[in-house]
């Protein structure tokens, strides 16, 4: 047999010829799997050396009473609500924006609550769920939750309200959705397809869709 031909076969085992490219090669490998990772992490500031920010005073109008809270710049609205002012009727569903389960009022505007950094309102007005009715008697979109079952488990429904109170505004001063067909009117007509569109944001996992549609629509005034 030639020297250069393969001593591999179907009876012969395979083997393993070591050759100086195969050392140069194996010796290159193990270098840079145990050399290069190291110089990269000490090149950087290892996680968790270094101390937290210190703490910011925020102060924010939450239902309308002032709170001063000293906290961590990296707080997010959500969290300062639930863990600092024990206000957990906004809910943690997903943490990224995608359910809608935490939305809250910023000056009259929906918004995903987990996605913002309390310091980044300092000084605005804040409306949650607990902040709605006055008193023992409820909003009328509670009311209309309430009368047409909008919600089965009940927590996206804060979001799902708070959310609702927000569209009907920015419906109301005119502003379009995906679906809206005629732009040159003030105002689109609440469909159910425009309540669907601008309400996509936030999720129902019992699948209320049919009864939150039509408290809305009470809500709003609108024949159900």
């Amino acid at each position: 047999m030639d020297e250069h031909e393969s001593n591999t076969g179907p009876d012969k085992p395979n083997t393993f010829e070591v050759t100086r490219r195969t050392v140069i090669e194996t010796g290159t490998t193990a270098l840079l799997l145990t050399t290069l990772p190291r110089a990269a992490f000490a090149a950087s500031p290892v996680e968790g050396n270094e101390p937290p920010p210190a703490p910011v005073n925020v102060e924010l109008r939450i239902n309308g009473r002032l709170h001063s809270l000293p906290l961590d710049p990296r707080t997010t609205l959500l969290d300062a609500l639930r863990e600092h002012l024990a206000l957990t009727g906004s809910k943690k569903g997903c943490d990224h924006g995608q359910c809608g389960a935490c939305t809250v009022l910023i000056e009259g505007r929906r918004i995903n609550s987990c996605l913002t950094l309390a310091v980044m309102h300092d000084g605005q007005s804040v409306t949650t769920i607990e902040g709605l009715a006055e008193g023992e008697k409820l909003h009328p979109l509670q009311t209309a939750f309430v009368e047409h079952d909008g919600f089965q488990c009940g927590y996206c429904t804060s979001g799902q309200i708070c959310s609702a109170i927000g569209m009907l505004a920015e419906s109301q001063s005119g502003m379009p959705s995906y679906v809206t067909e005629d732009l040159t009117k003030s105002a689109a007509a609440l469909t159910d397809a425009e309540i669907r569109e601008r309400m996509s944001g936030n999720i129902c996992r019992c699948a209320a869709y049919p009864n939150i549609v039509a408290a809305i629509k009470q809500g709003a005034g609108m024949p159900t």
